[in-house]
């Protein structure tokens, strides 16, 4: 049975693009895959721990804390995993930081010459929603620490292989006087995420 693993890390539960986008996701996906597993963790509204002494120490120690367990079980069961993340100071959110902390075992650590690990396999989906416009010829196109760091921080435990990313743009358009102007901008951007992520959770 297929599983996917939906993650919503975004601290507004209102009029959150990345939610929105991640939800048309889990919709289109469920549809296409009926009778399939669904799982669901909300870190915006119960955000995990950050990665403390004791467990770090049980890690060098070669084992891993019940939290670690748990979400690694959870990684473990999905087929798909559906991520969402605004963008806050040019990168993911901390809380999705503080999960990808917890999931990066030494199990689960991708062989060096082949990049594949336990994990490898699985598909990966990650939905961000963005202030501003950081695509390629834009003038802050060096400031998006999102795309960059997932792909390295995945490529640590194999799931590199098949990661997509889903852009929605110029969020802030409609929330920012002085950038109203791009309000134009922002519907187009919403708008290709909505077929995108729908376009991918068919595939």
């Amino acid at each position: 049975m297929e599983v996917l693993l939906h993650i919503d890390t975004s601290l507004r539960t209102e009029g959150s693009v990345s939610r929105e986008v991640t939800a048309a996701f889990a919709e289109a996906w469920r549809e296409a895959h009926p009778g399939a597993g669904y799982a669901y963790r909300d870190l915006g509204v119960d955000p995990l721990p950050h990665l403390d002494a004791a467990a770090l120490a049980s890690r060098m120690r070669g084992e891993e804390s019940p939290l670690a367990r748990e979400l690694g079980a959870e990684l473990e069961a999905a087929d798909t995993v559906l991520l969402g993340t605004p963008m806050y100071n040019f990168t993911i959110t901390s809380s999705l930081k503080a999960w990808l902390d917890w999931v990066t075992q030494s199990s689960y650590m991708a062989d060096r010459e082949t990049g594949r690990g336990a994990l490898s396999g699985k598909r990966v989906v990650v939905v961000t929603a963005r202030g501003g416009s950081y695509a390629p010829g834009t003038p802050r196109e060096g400031f998006d620490f999102q795309e960059p760091y997932l792909k390295a921080a995945f490529s640590l435990i194999g799931l590199h292989h098949d990661l997509e990313f889903v852009h929605a743009e110029m969020t802030n358009a409609n929330l920012v006087p002085d950038l109203a102007q791009f309000k134009d901008l922002a519907a187009t951007s919403l708008a290709e995420a909505h077929r995108n992520a729908r376009t991918l959770a068919a595939a």
